[in-house]
């Protein structure tokens, strides 16, 4: 990532979109983020629910007309609340979906313009559940193998203008976890990556010269359960 290139990192407040964050800067990026609360200190951004997609679209127009344009996009806010279809509320089961793929979506439709006035890069984050479906996760599956879908078609409409890299990472030590029921948390012995080594994964998509394409991507730990 070269010196000045500004990098839009959705959910970059926490999580895989925080080691994203801290990567961007630690290779002389400039990151900006659009999240519900604040990055790092002296990280700009803007405050937003990517559940109401039509805000995602402005905020992210609005973010890089602040910061001068983009470079590339890494859509790395995701949620989740586990449970069985007929138990999950259906606003909930909703806003899993819409935030995980709809305002994935939402984002690039804004910044498209940005990215292909640079020649620049998108990474998508969708998940080893977007390639293998197990219980209790009907939302978040549908949402990850969405993300997948979404993201081989993106890759071949945008093809030769921006490039594109799908990213399927394993289960990661942040606090996505931590407001589940307990049976849905990780046990004390799970096997999970740190998040700033999936980072190094994205930071490696974005330093591919215009042209060359890493269009898929899965990075888990080695004993990863739920891949393949």
């Amino acid at each position: 990532m070269g010196v000045g290139r500004t990098v839009l990192v959705t959910g970059g407040s926490s999580g895989l979109g925080a080691a994203v964050v801290a990567a961007v800067a630690r290779g002389g990026g400039r990151p900006v983020v659009l999240d519900r609360q604040a990055p790092a200190d002296g990280v700009p951004w803007l405050e937003c629910d990517l559940a109401d997609t039509r805000a995602a679209e402005e905020a992210t127009r609005r973010l890089a007309e602040r910061e001068g344009g983009l470079d590339a996009v890494v859509t790395a806010a995701g949620i989740d609340v586990p449970g069985r279809l007929a138990d999950v509320p259906g606003e909930t089961w909703d806003r899993i979906v819409t935030v995980d793929l709809l305002a994935t979506a939402a984002v690039i439709r804004a910044a498209l313009p940005f990215l292909e006035a640079s020649r620049g890069s998108i990474v998508t984050v969708a998940s080893t559940l977007g390639v293998k479906a197990v219980s209790d996760a009907t939302a978040y599956c549908a949402a990850k193998f969405g993300v997948v879908g979404f993201t081989r078609a993106l890759a071949a409409e945008l093809a030769g203008t921006v490039g594109v890299t799908l990213l399927v990472p394993g289960g990661m030590r942040t606090a996505f976890f931590d407001d589940r029921d307990q049976q849905y948390r990780p046990g004390p012995d799970a096997i999970l990556n740190d998040p700033a080594d999936t980072a190094a994964a994205v930071m490696f998509a974005l330093s591919q010269p215009a042209g060359c394409a890493v269009r898929e991507m899965v990075v888990c730990a080695e004993q990863e359960t739920s891949y393949p």
